[in-house]
């Protein structure tokens, strides 16, 4: 790309921020695009199911960067602006108005979005928009079922519970994010749910959302007020159906965030290959989405540096702070290294093969985990990283 030539970063989210940021750090002189869907600038993402929809943050705490700051890149940002679509050979992008906007590098940073299920239309939490929606459902006296106990709807379900709402979470796994954690995490997890009063009902099904309530896949209904559905998302690239870029779970990249040439992707919507790990990954987590923006950005500008990040997430419920290194998923082993599951304080480390993936902690301070974490950096094998000592958990 030349020097001085035209960015245009389509997604005003954590990442395409990120990029641009790193763009104007690393020297790019040129015009920079920024295009993003909703009216507002860039804001940031987790408060919203944890101190906006509790009401601890008021929606002005939101924004990455105050005004002046965004003044300072010189950026074309075309807030609440759609694309629909791009020409990878005639390097343009053409948005909702009709408009097409040229660049010599794209980022492609446009997230993702709810998942929905059939029936009436259901509370979703991505936006700013949809938690004040949420949260204005919430308190004493009222009633809410979450459909999805992943990390999204027990974050709401925590917070719900803590403002007197009575709460039905309903997941269909026998036990809640036993995909993600394994399944002795997550009982432990499930049972803080049941130890502050939400009626938690694992290994329930819902096939739709009906007028004051939920239809489970039984058929019976459970009664609700409001009904939040948290049921996952799909990656935002409708847009580039069409383009000859390969879509497969988001924007499919190589090592250095690349989709073709001059097209990077960043953030929840890229799928890209972890050489750290060896394998394909799309990453829902707002730390990787910055990491990866500054990584595509620099990339696009000719640096050509693997993205291989040790990915990083954290969740609030109740008084619990969950913190995680690794790509846990499809582990093969869980190990408790430090702590007590019984004390919902431990640190637990996974094996996938022979090597040493994954660290989570559950109440212990941070640094109980960035050994293992610079453990899993090195590719680590398990017989060489793991104690003796610690305790055996098959996944």
């Amino acid at each position: 790309m030349p020097p001085a030539g035209r960015v245009v970063v389509v997604g005003a989210s954590a990442a395409g921020l990120a990029a641009a940021e790193t763009l104007r750090r690393e020297g790019h002189t040129g015009a920079i695009t920024l295009i993003g869907d909703e009216p507002a600038a860039p804001y940031d993402r987790p408060p919203l199911s944890k101190e906006i929809l509790s009401g601890a943050w008021s929606p002005d705490r939101l924004p990455l960067r105050a005004p002046a700051d965004l003044d300072a890149l010189d950026l074309d940002a075309r807030y609440g602006c759609e694309a629909v679509g791009v020409n990878v050979s005639a390097r343009t992008v053409l948005l909702a108005d009709g408009t097409e906007v040229p660049y010599d590098g794209l980022i492609v940073a446009t997230g993702v979005r709810p998942r929905l299920l059939p029936g009436t239309p259901a509370h979703v939490l991505r936006t700013l928009d949809d938690a004040l929606a949420l949260k204005d459902r919430l308190g004493p006296g009222r009633t809410l079922a979450v459909v999805g106990a992943g990390f999204l709807g027990a974050e709401a379900a925590s917070v719900a519970a803590g403002l007197g709402t009575h709460v039905t979470l309903l997941e269909p796994a026998p036990v809640p994010l036993a995909h993600a954690v394994g399944e002795d995490v997550g009982r432990i997890l499930a049972q803080v749910h049941l130890d502050h009063g939400v009626d938690l009902r694992a290994g329930t099904g819902v096939s739709e959302v009906v007028p004051g309530g939920v239809r489970l896949d039984d058929g019976s209904v459970v009664e609700a007020d409001t009904v939040l559905v948290a049921v996952g998302s799909r990656p935002n690239t409708e847009w580039l159906t069409g383009s000859g870029l390969t879509l497969e779970d988001g924007l499919v990249c190589d090592e250095f965030c690349a989709a073709a040439p001059g097209v990077y992707g960043a953030g929840d919507v890229a799928r890209w290959h972890n050489p750290l790990f060896d394998t394909s990954m799309r990453i829902e987590h707002r730390t990787n989405a910055a990491e990866q923006g500054m990584a595509a950005a620099r990339n696009l500008l000719g640096a050509q540096r693997p993205f291989a990040p040790v990915p990083y997430f954290w969740s609030d419920q109740y008084d619990l702070k969950i913190r995680a290194y690794g790509y846990l998923r499809g582990h093969d082993e869980m190990r408790i290294a430090e702590g007590s599951l019984k004390e919902r304080k431990f640190t637990a480390i996974y094996r996938t093969g022979d090597r040493l993936t994954g660290v989570l902690s559950i109440g212990m301070p941070p640094k109980s985990t960035l050994a293992w974490r610079q453990s899993i950096a090195l590719r680590a094998r398990w017989q060489d990283a793991v104690p003796t000592s610690s305790t055996g958990v098959a996944a």
